[in-house]
């Protein structure tokens, strides 16, 4: 159970009401996760919503990319909203479900994509080393460039803080949704 409140349509005020529109009128189609909570300040909510939204859809970084680092970032985290989020759309992406898995369980996948490797590891070495080696970001440099290293970095730590702020106000899954880091911990 949510630790608190999400505004009601029915009683939200006209600041609330117009990020709401905004994003279910927007590519997410529906308010969902950490803009429930954020929506108590609608100024917060509408920023955090635009910031979102940019780093989703409309960054150089191909959904493929952007979709493996969320899942990194769901898993370091702990965060199971996170990742039944996010999980269909990686599959979607072409993720295979031997990298899924792996992500799932804790454990690094065995990649026949360079470029999946690479970015696994620069979302991996940014939430386990709180940096990144010089090899590292020398590869991700080469294969996204300069803006793409900016958008990767930025889309981590935007999800960073969609997983503290899910964690923290103890958001329940989706109906129907098993915690799929149970039974990685079992």
């Amino acid at each position: 159970m949510p630790r608190i409140p999400f505004p009601e349509v029915e009683t939200m005020t006209p600041a609330q009401l117009k990020v709401y529109r905004d994003v279910v009128d927007g590519p997410r189609g529906l308010m969902v996760g950490p803009l429930r909570a954020a929506l108590h300040n609608a100024e917060l909510a509408d920023k955090w919503q635009q910031f979102g939204q940019l780093l989703r859809y409309q960054t150089s970084l191909p959904p493929r990319h952007s979709e493996l680092a969320i899942l990194v970032t769901a898993r370091a985290w702990d965060c199971p909203f996170e990742w039944v989020q996010h999980e269909p759309p990686a599959r979607s992406s072409g993720l295979s479900d031997g990298i899924i898995e792996a992500i799932r369980l804790d454990r690094r996948p065995a990649f026949e994509r360079r470029d999946d490797e690479i970015i696994y590891t620069y979302a991996k070495e940014l939430h386990d080393r709180h940096g990144i080696s010089d090899a590292v970001y020398a590869e991700a440099l080469s294969l996204i460039g300069t803006v793409g290293v900016v958008e990767l970095t930025a889309l981590i730590g935007y999800y960073t803080l969609v997983a503290m702020t899910l964690n923290a106000h103890a958001f329940d899954l989706p109906a129907g949704s098993a915690d799929p880091f149970r039974e990685a911990a079992e």
